[in-house]
């Protein structure tokens, strides 16, 4: 189980130096035509060129690596559907230890195979929450393996945090530092590091319109319930936990929200202009910069990621269109 603490800038430097072995560091990309089209100049941290395709394998890779020997004999285990599954499965396997996921059996095929090809074990459930929930809850009685949360971990935030420092790194004159917010560990992560390293700055967020919860939540001072999950956006259909809303409260400046055709018109902005495959939920941000929603001159975005079902493109074709 994960200790019940909120983590600190220091812990987002312990995560860096921990993780470094591990992980890529991403590049830093810029696009002429993007800074003309937001009206500023904007600095892409490109963490859909991370392992697994996505930042969460930082903080997967911080948790596992986090373990003393006795603990991480016994494994890891979580349930996720999505870029957590693949990461922990991967961070496990270059530890060397045992990983079980939950997955839903209605979760595509293409990404059971990825978990695993990384070398875990894959348990199905139905696609409830609580059946989730009750499953990985037998898995760990059967198996003594360590719960890694998706994004409500202190060691999972702090190694989504390190996406961030790297950003500041090498490009410290940021005014803005935008993210995506679904569960909120990689906002709470850059939040921490923001803090730390360029303590000026602000940070904001951008979310579905059609999930906007961590947009009510801190508008409202009061961590909100998820609408139902319809985006397209679905690495961001998670909601806030206590631990996370409590750090975006003290730490964040505003989140906005952005339309279904505003994401979809970012990403397609964003493979085609930047030649960069980005996924919906690593659009959202850029959706914002567009729609001219968050102020400053020098802004700089984490790109959550880019697993895409190249069958399930949010976009039609011409020869679609005129059918």
């Amino acid at each position: 189980m994960t200790d019940d603490r909120d983590p600190t800038p220091d812990d987002v430097i312990a995560a860096a130096e921990r993780i470094a072995p591990f992980v890529h560091r991403t590049p830093v990309l810029t696009s002429r035509q993007l800074d003309e089209a937001a009206g500023a100049q904007v600095f892409l941290k490109g963490e859909h060129l991370q392992r697994v395709g996505a930042f969460k394998y930082r903080g997967a890779t911080n948790a596992v690596q986090s373990l003393t020997d006795d603990v991480a004999s016994c494994g890891v285990a979580a349930h996720s559907s999505g870029n957590h599954a693949q990461a922990l499965a991967l961070a496990a396997r270059t530890r060397g230890i045992p990983a079980w996921l939950v997955m839903p059996r209605t979760s595509s095929a293409a990404k059971r195979t990825a978990v695993e090809a990384y070398g875990a074990t894959v348990v199905e459930c139905d696609s409830i929450l609580t059946a989730r929930e009750e499953t990985l809850a037998q898995v760990l009685a059967d198996t003594g393996a360590t719960e890694v949360h998706p994004y409500d971990d202190p060691r999972v935030i702090a190694g989504a945090g390190t996406a961030a420092r790297e950003l500041l790194a090498e490009v410290p004159d940021l005014d803005v530092v935008l993210v995506p917010v679904g569960g909120g560990g990689l906002l709470s992560g850059t939040s921490l590091a923001v803090a730390a390293g360029r303590p000026s700055a602000q940070v904001w967020a951008a979310e579905p319109a059609l999930a906007d919860d961590a947009a009510r939540s801190l508008h409202t001072g009061v961590r909100q319930p998820p609408l139902p999950p319809t985006s397209i956006a679905d690495g961001l259909l998670t909601s806030l936990s206590d631990r996370t809303f409590r750090i975006v409260r003290d730490h964040v400046t505003d989140i906005v929200t952005v339309s279904e055709d505003e994401i979809v018109e970012a990403m397609r902005f964003v493979w085609t202009r930047l030649k960069q495959v980005v996924e919906p939920s690593g659009a959202v941000p850029i959706a914002a910069l567009l729609s001219g929603l968050v102020p400053g001159e020098r802004i700089g975005v984490i790109v959550s990621g880019g697993n895409v079902d190249l069958d399930a493109l949010p976009w039609r074709s011409a020869a679609e269109q005129r059918t």
